[in-house]
């Protein structure tokens, strides 16, 4: 029999459930540090899990026989300090990796992005690999009667679960929000050594203290690593905001002219701009409002009385409907409550500067379900660079948003694309088609931006520079000149054979595809990825 008299039945259920918890954290702290780069796709998760769940079998096997050769409460201890030490330098090691990766991506200098990717997953492989030897070993070392060998396997493998349960809603509803991804990896990995350390210091204290030299390496390094932000403000740029929230890494810098950025993620594209005294920016937000103008002319800003936004950010398109549309109705839906309340102290998006707006936190399509009343312009920019969530493409999407919108509404979506590669534009104009009578792209210069606008009613390009050429008096005119540039932007709509629908919407292997052929023809002078 094992000799583990030393270490009670209860220990080792204790240790079982703190190495199940630790596992799930690293898990989904794992998809949060590569989604900081790489995006939270379907391709990112597969791969996150996918090789977690290698680690853990080669694991589980290597656990069994070790626990056979070395029935010793001490090794098993061993293994889970180690286990600990090698999860808290995982966001240590990793962050210039991910700094480095970042640059990858944006240069689209595809060989460093994909090596940097692979690096960060073989992080991993040393202390998942020991953190799956764990279970294995406490039955081993838990089981002193063969007859109830079943029932404590069974209690090992519960109470693991249950702590791997604890692991997967910790760091995404707590500790992620309040104190980062990096420190979730070192509080998770803190409190998994603590408890082993305490066990093998009342087996043997002259061993137990030797494991404190690693709390010394991971102070060292940590200072230096979490000192700095994850990444650095562009040139001739001061950092205003930089924090992590449930779903996005966040950063608001401003420039020696006062404009304000917001960057999430990766950073490649700015999601929101502001300027104390200038609304308009030459970007993709500009374009929306040229929407309600494919109707016939001649169109007032008093004909558009509302609008609703999906993807609200920190307030750009709605900043400037609001002072083109004498401070319509806006009702503004964002997914992330931290990107709202950073709108409000950074980007004026607050009550005393835009009274007509109204801020709704949820997710887009289940909120617009929940909205009263018609609106003359939806717009849906809800892009997390380069993908866009897969329910907001499909037809059943897109009846429902035409049903909410007025007799002469129209809906306005940001899409992505490159020079040579409009698939996904085509898509989703395709599936557009399905649901509405006239639907129209407008490449927005230097970017890799379309907005594609449908109407509910039918319509003709042409309405776009009549309206144009027929300015009202009582408007800004400003809005004129974009209505202009719109109108030089239009592009021919292409062809497909996609419709996304609810059951079947392969938008991210269609994105997924894009972006790997643009990163493998090496063209780091053109990869400005502009996505707002």
């Amino acid at each position: 029999m094992a000799n583990n008299s030393h270490l009670s039945q209860r220990s080792l259920y204790l240790i079982a459930f703190v190495s199940g918890m630790t596992t799930l954290a690293i898990e989904l702290s794992a998809s949060r540090l590569l989604g900081n780069v790489f995006g939270n796709s379907n391709l990112v998760w597969a791969n996150v899990i996918g090789l977690m769940l290698l680690y853990l079998t080669v694991g589980y096997y290597l656990g069994g026989c070790l626990a056979d050769r070395l029935p010793r409460a001490d090794a098993l201890l061993q293994i889970v300090l180690w286990a600990a030490f090698l999860s808290a330098l995982i966001p240590l090691i990793a962050r210039p990796v991910i700094a480095r990766a970042a640059q990858a991506v944006f240069g689209a200098e595809a060989a460093v992005a994909l090596g940097s990717f692979i690096v960060i997953l073989l992080l991993f492989s040393a202390p998942v690999t020991l953190l799956g030897t764990v279970s294995p070993y406490v039955i081993r070392l838990a089981v002193t009667d063969l007859a109830q060998a079943g029932k404590v396997a069974g209690q090992v493998y519960a109470i693991s679960t249950l702590g791997s349960l604890l692991g997967a809603f910790l760091p995404v509803l707590v500790t992620i929000p309040e104190i980062g991804t990096a420190r979730t990896f070192l509080l998770f990995s803190g409190l998994l050594f603590a408890v082993a350390f305490v066990a093998l210091f009342g087996l043997n204290r002259r061993r137990a203290l030797v494991y404190l030299l690693m709390l010394l390496v991971i102070a060292l390094l940590a200072q230096p690593a979490l000192a700095r932000p994850l990444r650095a403000p562009a040139p001739n740029a001061r950092l205003l905001y930089d924090d992590e929230s449930a779903y996005n890494y966040i950063q608001v810098q401003e420039d020696a002219a006062g404009t304000r950025f917001l960057y999430l993620n990766e950073g490649q594209g700015v999601h929101s701009q502001w300027h104390a005294a200038e609304i308009f920016y030459d970007g993709a937000w500009d374009y929306f409002l040229a929407a309600p103008y494919f109707n016939p002319p001649p169109v007032r800003a008093n004909n558009v009385e509302s609008l609703l936004l999906i993807g609200l950010a920190a307030g750009t398109v709605a900043r400037q409907y609001s002072a083109v549309y004498a401070n319509i109705p806006i009702i503004g839906i964002e997914l992330d409550p931290a990107i709202v309340a950073v709108g409000a102290e950074f980007f004026d998006m607050n009550g005393a500067s835009m009274p007509n707006l109204a801020v709704h936190v949820g997710d887009g399509r289940f909120l617009l379900n929940q909205t009263d009343g018609r609106f003359s312009v939806i717009g849906i920019d809800a892009y997390r660079p380069p993908y866009i969530p897969w329910h907001l493409t499909t037809i059943e999407f897109f009846t429902e948003v035409k049903a909410r919108l007025t007799d002469d509404g129209a809906v306005a979506i940001n899409v992505g694309r490159t020079d040579t590669d409009r698939r996904l534009v085509d898509a989703l104009s395709n599936t557009l088609l399905e649901v509405y009578p006239s639907v129209y792209a407008l490449d927005v210069p230097q970017s890799f931006n379309t907005i594609l606008v449908a109407t509910s009613q039918p319509t003709a390009a042409d309405n776009l520079r009549a309206n144009a050429s027929q300015p009202d008096e009582g408007s800004d005119q400003r809005l004129y000149a974009i209505l202009e540039l719109a109108a030089d932007a239009l592009a021919p709509l292409g062809s497909s054979d996609i419709v996304f629908t609810d059951d079947h919407a392969p938008v991210e292997r269609l994105v997924d595809s894009i972006v790997l052929d643009f990163l493998l023809a090496g063209r780091a002078d053109e990869f400005r990825l502009q996505y707002e």
